[in-house]
């Protein structure tokens, strides 16, 4: 599954994506005017206006003995698109790992575990009141389809450009952020000097030499 998703982004089957994209683009963009359940209703009868008719010349050729009775979609009715067990399984582990990663993390924002982390919150929720003024849901998810496909596709042909403008990006950062550090090295007060440490008291003489051995007393 991901690897047709990257294929689709990646627009390695241009016919394939090209129609995905389109049908998307038109049925996001239909969804201002309609209900989703009239645009999905709307889709499905064009879709089987098309098979019908060409099911019915196909049938209409195989009683002429023009076809030997080959059925026109027979691929996409051959094509097992059913998951296995073990596919089955992994779907729904990640589906229920990221549904329990998202009320972990909303739990841990709403309950201000990080003051740091529920400051962006409210930042990102009060920067989406004024978005959602502006603009719609739909809106934002027909931009989000756009430059889903579109970026990777625009990455592809300009990546030796890009790269270069990202590794001028860099220098010029880090060049800002030495001439930041240079100033703030000179600008900043420097440090009283330490006092010098007093002058040790002279040490006492040497005790005076024990005196000699008590002269022999005179003999008598």
């Amino acid at each position: 599954m991901a690897n047709k998703l990257v294929d689709l982004v990646y627009w390695r089957k241009m016919r394939r994506t090209g129609v995905v994209f389109t049908g998307l683009v038109i049925s996001l963009a239909s969804l201002f005017q309609l209900s989703a359940i009239t645009v999905i209703s709307h889709i499905c009868l064009g879709v089987m206006c098309v098979t019908f008719s060409l099911r019915l010349y196909y049938k209409l050729l195989e009683l002429l003995r023009w076809n030997p009775g080959v059925h026109p979609f027979e691929s996409y009715l051959d094509h097992d698109s059913s998951l296995t067990d073990k596919e089955t399984v992994m779907v729904v582990e990640e589906v229920v790992l990221l549904i329990a990663f998202a009320i972990t993390e909303i739990k841990r924002l709403l309950f201000i575990e990080s003051v740091i982390d529920s400051i962006k919150f409210v930042l990102l929720l009060y920067l989406l009141t004024y978005v959602g003024v502006l603009t719609s849901g739909v809106t934002l998810v027909i931009a989000a389809v756009i430059v889903v496909f579109s970026l990777p596709l625009f990455y592809k042909k300009q990546q030796m450009r890009i790269r270069r403008m990202v590794r001028a990006v860099k220098a010029f950062v880090k060049r800002i952020k030495n001439l930041s550090l240079s100033l703030y090295h000179k600008v900043r007060p420097s440090s009283a000097p330490a006092p010098a440490p007093a002058p040790k008291p002279a040490t006492a003489p040497a005790a005076a030499a024990a005196p000699g051995p008590k002269q022999k007393a005179k003999s008598k």
